[in-house]
């Protein structure tokens, strides 16, 4: 049986706020998101129609109406997040172009000429390591354009590349490299240069037929392209912010610097304060379900988390026995050192109030019958 969200999580997921969405208020990745949407309108002179939909979805339409195979890893519930058996909390925009196509389709009649720009963009939900680039709630757009006025092919997808790229970071150098995805063809990664190296921005491809035709729209008629992108990385691109959790800080010196796309004025940082943790995990160890319940363990207060690393793991065979009575380590079990790195945005963190935060972090994840508290 599929775990499933307790009622608690499932409504404080959906009570997180949409930063590209202008009903929560202004800010920076809606302006980014309308110089994307301004560009590639402005150069095809097609239609385009922002949907905004509910988080919950059906699993069909986030994964199969897509062409995921049924035994894909992503399907797991280690990586999705699901809130009964055929609902879940969408793990990409992607899972409102079904509906969106759908939808499309039932305009033939009034309209048999279509070229419009669909663009999806929202949270998404994932269980997901923990670092400067890292969050479990990211924002993602889905820009498709589909057309029955003419063929589209890989000189127009390039052309999408360059318009996107182009609105994100003005002049910026990008490549791309093949890569595959079960909805389109000749699937593209792009990447652009930064100062600080070569990032991903997003991913693309040509509309594939079974997906054109699995919403009612004949893929001998119709064709489409379609890029998904990443809000949060584009915007710090843009903006040259380090680190993810600036996006939601409320600090007032750091909100007023995300309500445009000036270059991000660094505040004053503080120091790091490490703690280590030596906790016992079932195995096999993952660093996405660690990071997921450390999450949720500090909940408004992660906002003072850096990262979380795996540091090491060791088996039962590979520890002596005297450890192995010390930890209560049972054999099916992990000794794993984990280091959490607490920094927060604004403002200083005390020695006790770190060891507090080490003490929940530690409960939530250690599974041996013996505890050790840091801040007792």
């Amino acid at each position: 049986m599929t775990p499933l969200l307790t009622p608690h999580d499932l409504e404080v997921a959906l009570e997180l706020r949409d930063l590209s969405d202008p009903a929560g208020g202004p800010h920076a990745m809606q302006l980014l998101l309308g110089d994307v949407l301004a560009a590639l309108t402005g150069a095809w002179h097609c239609a385009l129609d922002v949907q905004r939909r509910r988080p919950l979805v059906s699993v069909e339409d986030n994964y199969d109406r897509l062409g995921y195979a049924a035994a894909d890893v992503t399907r797991d519930a280690r990586y999705s997040r699901y809130a009964a058996e055929t609902v879940m909390l969408r793990s990409h925009t992607s899972a409102g172009v079904a509906p969106a196509l759908r939808a499309l389709a039932g305009t033939r009649a009034a309209d048999p000429e279509i070229d419009v720009l669909l663009a999806l963009p929202g949270l998404c939900y994932r269980r997901d390591t923990i670092d400067r680039l890292h969050v479990g709630t990211p924002h993602q757009v889905d820009l498709w354009r589909i057309t029955s006025t003419r063929r589209l092919g890989p000189d127009d997808l390039q052309q999408m590349v360059e318009l996107v790229v182009g609105a994100v970071l003005p002049g910026a150098r990008w490549r791309t490299s093949p890569v595959r995805h079960p909805y389109t063809t000749q699937g593209l990664q792009v990447d652009v240069r930064t100062p600080s190296g070569w990032v991903e921005l997003a991913e693309c491809g040509l509309v594939a037929g079974h997906v054109l035709a699995g919403a009612g729209l004949d893929p001998d008629r119709y064709s489409g392209l379609a890029l998904g992108m990443g809000l949060d990385r584009a915007l710090m691109v843009r903006k040259g912010i380090a680190d993810i959790r600036v996006l939601r800080s409320t600090e007032p010196r750091i909100a007023a610097q995300l309500l445009d796309l000036a270059p991000w004025r660094p505040v004053s940082s503080q120091p790091p304060v490490r703690r280590d943790l030596s906790i016992v995990v079932d195995a096999p160890v993952d660093a996405e379900l660690l990071g997921d319940a450390v999450r949720t363990a500090l909940g408004p207060e992660v906002e003072a988390l850096e990262s979380v690393t795996v540091l090491a793991g060791t088996t039962y065979a590979d520890l002596p026995d005297t450890a192995r009575r010390r930890l209560g380590l049972g054999q099916d079990q992990v000794n794993v050192l984990l280091r959490l790195v607490l920094r927060p945005l604004a403002g200083t963190l005390t020695d006790q109030r770190a060891n507090e935060l080490r003490d929940r972090v530690y409960a939530a994840v250690h599974r041996g019958p013996h505890r050790e508290w840091a801040s007792s």
